[in-house]
């Protein structure tokens, strides 16, 4: 694993984005794995602005996202069909019937959940997949729990996720308590996993992840696995593995 410390959230985005963007220009029609929450933010924008300057064309890329609220239609300003929409995709030129995302209103899950699989696998799997690390540990709403869960499924968000995402919404009663994610497999199958960390409230978490043994009760640990993953975070995200392992961060793991 290789793991990069930036300055800042600012620096952070920008390092992720130059990797997404080389990624592009490399193969236009890649497949990119996407993320939600407030971390990505920052890349969506810069990528953004690189393509209003001209300098990246989308027509042909295709999306991923990783995960969807159940029982929250894509109209809704809390769905995170909406969230792509208006932090990136209205932005820029890509082909609608290009970007994917579960169906949080699907009646049938087990249908769905089979859908997305094999739509991912159709597309020849992830190219890169954009992620974020959540404060118990978990990818995607992969939770911590006693297996690692393979295939995209219907989950029950932890007290710690749903307490985590609530600030997004009007309170607590009104935060989603189940999700559609894709499993830990195809995350694991992705040719490149990126992994944006920033804030010292990640810290901890962040130092288990890369130290701690693997084990489905933090199921970011499976990465270690991964043959190429790149960790790009801030220096407070880090700041506890500095402290404890700071040879970690100079390069390859």
């Amino acid at each position: 694993m290789k793991i990069i410390m930036e300055e800042n959230y600012t620096s952070v985005s920008r390092k992720i984005a130059n990797i997404l963007s080389a990624q592009i220009i490399i193969k236009p029609n890649c497949v990119l794995g996407l993320a939600t929450g407030s971390t990505p933010l920052g890349t969506y924008k810069q990528l953004i602005e690189w393509y209003q300057k001209g300098d990246l064309d989308f027509s042909m890329v295709k999306t991923v996202n990783l995960d969807e609220y159940m029982g929250i239609p894509s109209t809704d300003t809390h769905s995170y069909a909406y969230y792509m929409k208006t932090n990136f995709y209205e932005h820029i030129n890509i082909n609608q019937k290009n970007t994917h995302i579960p169906n949080g209103m699907a009646t049938d899950i087990k249908a769905e959940c089979r859908r997305y699989d094999e739509m991912i696998e159709n597309l020849g799997g992830i190219d890169i997949q954009l992620l974020g690390i959540g404060h118990n540990g978990h990818v995607g709403f992969n939770e911590p729990g006693e297996i690692f869960m393979k295939d995209t499924y219907l989950v029950n968000l932890s007290e710690d996720t749903i307490n985590a995402n609530s600030r997004f919404f009007e309170n607590i009663k009104q935060t989603p308590e189940k999700a559609l994610t894709v499993g830990l497999k195809t995350i694991m199958q992705a040719k490149r996993i990126v992994i944006a960390v920033c804030g010292s409230l990640k810290a901890e978490i962040l130092y288990r992840m890369l130290t701690g043994p693997i084990t489905p009760h933090l199921p970011a640990s499976i990465l270690q696995l991964h043959s190429n993953v790149t960790l790009i975070a801030d220096k407070d995200a880090l700041e506890v593995t500095l402290k404890k392992c700071p040879e970690m961060v100079t390069g390859e793991r």
